[in-house]
């Protein structure tokens, strides 16, 4: 039996038509409401790829219901700033060269984005630890906590 689940994503009201509810939201933000940023990583919640806000809440979208989203405020890499206006953590990644292959870069974005809305101001230590279940095997994690570091400085 099919169900319709509205929620907002990225500021606008969208609605999906899913046959399970149990499916991730991962799938339906990429496939019906065609957001890329958010990444099918390990599908169990481990690397990070996937993350998004969820009520500005980081989020692993594999692991979440779509069915759980109703009515909620979702935020994705789309959302969280634009190219003319990105948001510090994206600006910051931008001037450390925080990224190689790119496939991590969406979970290390939002994971340090709603993290600092926490913690404005951390510690090395502390990025560290805030990242450490974020994968990236590039081996980027040095500039990754730098750009995070940046963001925080403002």
């Amino acid at each position: 039996m099919s169900q319709t689940v509205s929620m907002t994503v990225n500021g606008r009201a969208v609605s999906v038509t899913v046959d399970q509810p149990q499916m991730p939201l991962l799938y339906a933000l990429r496939n019906d409401i065609g957001v890329t940023g958010p990444h099918f990583g390990c599908g169990l919640g481990q690397c990070g790829a996937c993350t998004v806000h969820v009520e500005g809440e980081a989020v692993r979208s594999c692991q979440m219901p779509v069915g759980e989203a109703a009515g909620k405020r979702i935020t994705t890499l789309e959302g969280l700033g634009t190219p003319e206006h990105p948001h510090p953590v994206q600006a910051a990644f931008i001037a450390e060269q925080a990224v190689q292959c790119g496939y991590c870069t969406n979970g290390m974005i939002m994971q340090s984005a709603a993290f600092l809305t926490k913690t404005p101001r951390p510690t090395e230590v502390q990025v560290r630890e805030e990242l450490a279940n974020n994968i990236c095997r590039c081996g980027t994690h040095p500039r990754v906590v730098a750009a995070v570091l940046r963001a925080a400085r403002g």
